[in-house]
């Protein structure tokens, strides 16, 4: 059996060589009971190096991505409490110990540094990654009736039941997104804690493209949206359809009352069609409701065996 740390602090890097020896440096003084790794990706310069020679634990992850990370991450380690920061230098380690013992206590499953109700706006000068935090946050909390205030922070710690029960699919940046909406969905235990934000230290280049990686982010939540609540989702694919049905069926149904003619064939079974398509997305919905359902409560066994076995 595989030794459980008290702390792990993992630390995804891609060329950090500018920050990851001051990083490892702060976080050991501020978590000195704390196992520190770094798992380098495909990093360039000499990242792996520096992160070795202020005492860390590297480990390589060759497919590349955060979220292939991530992955390798919690399937290699075991610990009571996980704390991942991003090797950039932007979260403060003042921070640490206070969202550490949140897990240590069992008084979450999932604590979230909240860049957004601090210094995040004022830091960070990339004008679209603002606009698209606070997207991604109102979508996520309209779709989820959540309340979360920061979904795609770096800076997070979670419970050991929370990491070996999170199947991660995401290979890049999405994958905060990913974490946020399975902790909603499995009604896991989440508490936010508002803090500073750095931008990066002049030198430090960010890998997170706007676009790309924006629209990875937007993919991912109506993927999950309808994997996670199918009944909504294809009630509104399913209330599309109908609304199209109508549009096309309803003038031909009023030009036949008024003549007792049916002109248009062609447009009535169009309108056939989709009021038949409408039908089936719906009942598409309620079955896969049930399937999802029946996830959920093969989940809670599978938790409650991890909390026996823990």
């Amino acid at each position: 059996m595989k030794k459980k740390d008290k702390i792990a602090v993992l630390i995804p890097c891609y060329n950090e060589e500018k920050t990851i020896g001051k990083v490892i440096k702060d976080y050991k003084k501020a978590l000195p009971d704390a196992t520190i790794y770094v798992y380098d990706n495909n990093s360039t310069d000499d990242t792996a190096k520096i992160a070795k020679k202020k005492g860390a634990i590297v480990r390589y992850e060759y497919r590349q991505g955060k979220g292939n990370v991530i992955r390798s991450m919690f399937q290699d380690i075991d610990a009571q409490c996980y704390l991942i920061i991003d090797g950039d230098d932007t979260y403060p380690k003042e921070s640490a110990r206070e969202m550490c013992d949140y897990i240590l206590e069992k008084k979450a499953d999932m604590v979230i540094g909240d860049r957004l109700s601090s210094t995040y706006f004022q830091e960070n000068k990339r004008l679209f990654h603002n606009f698209g935090n606070k997207f991604v946050r109102f979508l996520i909390n309209f779709l989820f009736q959540s309340n979360v205030r920061d979904i795609m922070t770096g800076y997070r710690a979670f419970s050991y039941e929370f990491v070996k029960t999170f199947p991660i699919l995401s290979k890049g940046f999405e994958v905060e997104t990913e974490m946020t909406i399975h902790a909603l969905d499995k009604n896991f235990l989440i508490k936010e804690i508002p803090v500073e934000y750095r931008d990066r230290p002049t030198g430090s280049v960010s890998k997170l493209n706007t676009y790309r990686d924006g629209m990875k982010v937007l993919k991912t939540i109506a993927r999950l949206f309808k994997e996670y609540k199918p009944t909504i989702f294809f009630s509104f694919v399913s209330l599309f359809f109908l609304i199209s049905s109508f549009l096309f069926g309803v003038p031909v149904f009023i030009e036949y009352f008024k003549t007792g003619l049916v002109p248009r064939y062609p447009t009535l079974i169009v309108s056939g069609f989709l009021l038949i398509t409408a039908i089936l997305m719906f009942v598409c919905g309620i079955i896969l409701e049930v399937v999802v359902k029946k996830h959920r409560q093969l989940f809670e066994l599978i938790l409650l065996n991890i909390k026996k076995n823990e």
